[in-house]
């Protein structure tokens, strides 16, 4: 029998991202971004079947029997917070257990720059918070929100799925809302919320022309909106926003878009020399600049302004990780790979080696 909450307790001692049970091979843990196995024994069906269901009531069981999809939170006492995924492969019920840190920490200890906050300080408009997934970007969010709850007396209103990090009442309130627990879906909550007099409104993830369309609306008419896409930088999270909508559409938004945009903030994770990880980032504010590149549908743009613009906070992927390079954080190997243009990043890495050679 699989102890579930050692398991668990395991992964959070660890400083481990993720816990996997997978049938046939080792428990496995994600640390700094690469897995390792938590024992040497193999799992079976039988025991990681077991295992997974003595996490779900009645009711998540039989959505789970029906749909062969779950996603829930799970609080274990004396050990953490963790969102849960449950899933079938080759008939297996397998799991995906992501630790949630029970303490929020602040922009800063996140290594987030100063202009994040100024962005999340601003009344109104649309935050986006960008990147694949297990890159920290819900990790970010509650971090703005915390901020926000401290700073603003402030109506808060999030719409998850699961609900991830529990936000305290500060000068703000907090109501935090699951989807399947507290709300049917993303569009029907976001669509009410707008009666429930938010100031600010998180949205976990927009999956969905309604939702979008609605955090757009919701932007426009004197709402802060935070939210993520699962997209590597600012360009194509514009591009994707766009493109979700049918043609005869898509000039409005951009409209609709570049009038209610705040900032486009593009993470990734990196394995840190010495161990943990470290964040690159790139940064798009909403300048006049940008939001004419919105509205005349010339994306190809934001390149330049990114590297242009750095009196107003904007930073490209490329100059973080040159930046996080250069200052020994992070790898040579590491950040060729994770770079937006690797052969001129490594022509920039090259002829800074050279000038320093040349002092």
């Amino acid at each position: 029998m699989i102890d579930i909450k050692g398991l668990l307790t395991q992964t959070v001692d660890a400083g481990a991202s993720d816990l996997h049970l997978v049938v046939d091979v080792p428990p496995m843990i994600r640390v700094d971004g690469r897995l390792i196995p938590a024992s040497k024994t193999p799992l079976t069906r039988a025991e990681t079947r077991a295992a997974i269901y003595s996490l779900l009531n009645d009711e998540q069981r039989s959505k789970f029997e029906r749909d062969w999809e779950l996603d829930f939170s799970v609080q274990l006492e004396g050990v953490g917070r963790f969102r849960v995924n449950v899933h079938k492969e080759k008939g297996n019920v397998e799991a995906a257990f992501r630790a949630i840190p029970t303490k929020i920490l602040s922009l800063e200890e996140l290594g987030l720059p100063p202009v994040v906050a100024s962005f999340v300080r601003r009344p109104t408009g649309l935050v986006l918070v960008t990147g694949p997934t297990g890159m920290g970007k819900t990790t970010s969010l509650a971090a703005m929100l915390d901020l926000i709850s401290r700073e603003r007396n402030c109506l808060i209103i999030t719409i998850e799925d699961p609900i991830e990090y529990v936000l305290q009442h500060h000068k703000g309130i907090v109501k935090q809302r699951e989807i399947a627990a507290d709300t049917h879906s993303f569009p029907i909550a976001l669509r009410h919320c707008l009666r429930q007099d938010p100031d600010v409104i998180c949205i976990g993830e927009m999956r969905d022309l309604e939702t979008i369309s609605t955090a757009l609306t919701a932007a426009e008419t004197g709402h802060l909106v935070l939210t993520t896409l699962h997209t590597p930088d600012a360009a194509q999270t514009i591009d994707r926003i766009i493109d979700v909508f049918p043609p005869y559409q898509q000039d409005q938004v951009r409209i609709q878009l570049a009038g209610c945009l705040q900032a486009i903030i593009a993470q990734q994770l990196i394995p840190k020399v010495g161990g943990g990880r470290v964040v690159a980032i790139e940064i798009l504010a909403a300048t006049p600049a940008v939001r004419n590149v919105i509205r005349t549908q010339k994306t190809e743009q934001i390149a330049t302004l990114l590297q242009t613009s750095g009196e107003f906070g904007m930073q490209a992927m490329d100059k973080s990780l040159q930046t996080l390079y250069e200052r020994g954080l992070i790898t040579y190997d590491e950040a060729v790979s994770r770079a937006v243009d690797p052969r001129g990043f490594v022509k920039i890495l090259t002829e800074g080696t050279q000038k320093g050679t040349q002092r």
